[in-house]
């Protein structure tokens, strides 16, 4: 969350190793800041699932606006350094990343094709669950964790494509685990799912076939917890499925695949009010919050609270480099270094019949 605000806001300083001053800031501001404490959340979580069962994954950001969320973990993983050599993993590094974010020149604000592991760009919201259908069919072993945002949920395709699972085959096909993130707000409003009773949306997914967990709330670290073991029982449930499926227990009957919905608020852990009025868990939160950091002092100073309440003297060595805390998956399970996002290190030439021999049409006459 640090490096996604620090990505969103500054040009210098990356590190507040001194005061932040107007300088720092970036002349121009924008970025998504509402949607990307979940997904930050979800792939924290889903790295750690991947960390201990050795799962392989592909992690798909619905409302991928929220881009800095997935370059901050692309970078914290070491995959962006590996594929960017000059972004290296320290203070030179760390600076060069804040700089290039939502810069001419630079990377766009989005999941974007210059983001390690991603196969969804999510600018076009309604998409994600199609892609992440398409990602595991014939690839057995392959989790793909989709997380699908509230006002996304309210478009046209990703309304139909909740049915992905009816096409979904146990024995040669992998899981899709979904992640209905809902923060209740969109760039304007509310949300119609947001504003909807539980049970009504419970309603609606078990409707579509899937087995429905929930974790709500803004409680740290109980939110953590929960959401640690909804993610362990989707997996189980999964891994129970295709087990059957594969040893010749499963009778056809489609299964009830799991999915996750995420109650949390929108700009968790941002500023909570802005000039008298509630910005946290709101669509005010959806991008720059703090839009005046430049020319007004207290928004600076509360830009400063806010960076600073992440700790990030805990986060970075003295070198800038992110401190051994932070456990990663290695090698191809991070999630960022996916090799089913890779088409160009995954390509295998197609095996194709030789063409039929035409034979010659006499002269004069016709085929």
């Amino acid at each position: 969350m640090y490096l996604t605000v620090a990505q969103i806001y500054l040009q210098e300083n990356a590190l507040l190793r001194e005061p932040l001053l107007a300088a720092h800031i970036k002349p121009r501001l924008l970025g998504h800041w509402g949607t990307s404490p979940g997904l930050a959340l979800v792939y924290a979580h889903a790295s750690r699932l991947v960390r201990e069962t050795g799962q392989r994954a592909v992690y798909l950001a619905g409302p991928g606006h929220g881009g800095p969320a997935l370059v901050a973990a692309s970078w914290l993983e070491g995959t962006w350094s590996e594929t960017y050599p000059d972004l290296t993993r320290d203070a030179a590094g760390l600076r060069r990343l804040v700089r290039q974010f939502s810069t001419p020149g630079g990377i766009p604000s989005h999941v974007s094709v210059t983001t390690p592991g991603s196969i969804h760009e999510g600018g076009e919201l309604g998409y994600v669950l199609l892609h992440a259908f398409g990602a595991v069919m014939d690839d057995p072993g392959l989790l793909a964790v989709a997380v699908v945002g509230d006002g996304e949920a309210e478009t046209g395709p990703l309304e139909g494509s909740w049915k992905g699972i009816s096409f979904l085959d146990p024995v040669r096909d992998g899981a899709v685990l979904p992640v209905l993130h809902l923060n209740g707000a969109k760039i304007s409003g509310p949300t119609v799912l947001g504003r909807k009773d539980p049970a009504e949306v419970r309603a609606l997914l078990s409707g579509h076939g899937y087995e429905v967990l929930e974790v709500e709330g803004s409680d740290l670290p109980g939110m953590h917890h929960r959401f640690a073991a909804a993610l362990a029982t989707a997996w189980q449930r999964i891994r129970d499925i295709q087990q059957a499926a594969r040893t010749g227990e499963w009778d056809g009957t489609r299964p009830r695949w799991p999915m996750i919905v995420l109650r949390s608020p929108k700009g968790w852990t941002g500023p909570h009010e802005v000039d008298g009025v509630l910005v946290e868990g709101t669509f005010r939160s959806h991008q720059v919050p703090l839009s005046r950091v430049r020319e007004d002092p207290a928004h600076l100073a509360m830009l400063e609270r806010w960076l600073r309440s992440y700790r990030p003297e805990e986060l970075f060595d003295a070198a800038g480099r992110p401190t051994t805390t932070l456990q990663d998956p290695v090698g191809d399970l991070r999630l960022s270094a996916a090799p089913a996002a890779n088409g160009g290190a995954t390509t295998r030439a197609l095996a194709l019949d030789a063409p039929p021999r035409r034979s010659r049409t006499p002269s004069g006459t016709c085929g």
